[in-house]
């Protein structure tokens, strides 16, 4: 007995993961995703990337990060997060604050521009998703959310283990 729930060999598990996989690249691809990353982000000069608006979502709560705190909150290397902030300075949405106890740390917290690019984002997330969910009954809902958390953890527990670490 195998504490495996199934086994990725059998001919039916296999086609489910390749009909994952697929719905997965076209989430990330598909001929909507360029209609829909428009829709949420903007389109031109005012549209902000997707990895700008993930830290921006954390800057939104209002207190500044430090840019260590930041970077592990995004689950980025550091000098990612720091290319990031610079993009969301350059443009206005960010600013980077000298610690007030610390003077030697520097803090990044959103400005009075990106609080506004940000709720213009979250209003659009909330009225899409409002439309999806009215696509699904309450049960669907509730199993969809569950297996879509334990999807992730899946995906960050593979990329913890040494089928990835080891990886060329």
């Amino acid at each position: 007995m195998t504490d495996i729930p199934t086994d990725p060999r059998e001919r039916e598990i296999y086609d489910l993961a390749v009909r994952i996989g697929l719905a997965w690249r076209d989430l990330r691809r598909g001929a909507s995703a360029s209609a829909l990353r428009d829709y949420l982000y903007g389109q031109g000069d005012q549209a902000i990337e997707m990895g700008q608006m993930d830290t921006l979502d954390l800057l939104a709560n209002g207190e500044p990060w430090r840019m260590s705190e930041l970077a592990e909150a995004l689950r980025v290397e550091p000098s990612t997060a720091t290319r990031a902030v610079q993009r969301l300075v350059s443009a206005g949405l960010a600013e980077r604050r000298t610690n007030h106890d610390d003077g030697r740390v520097v803090q990044v917290a959103i400005t009075p521009a990106g609080t506004v690019a940000h709720r213009t984002v979250a209003e659009r997330r909330v009225e899409l998703l409002g439309f999806i969910v009215t696509r699904f009954r309450r049960q669907e809902l509730r199993d969809f959310a569950e297996m879509l958390e334990r999807f992730i953890g899946s995906v960050d527990t593979f990329m913890h283990s040494p089928a990835a670490t080891e990886a060329p």
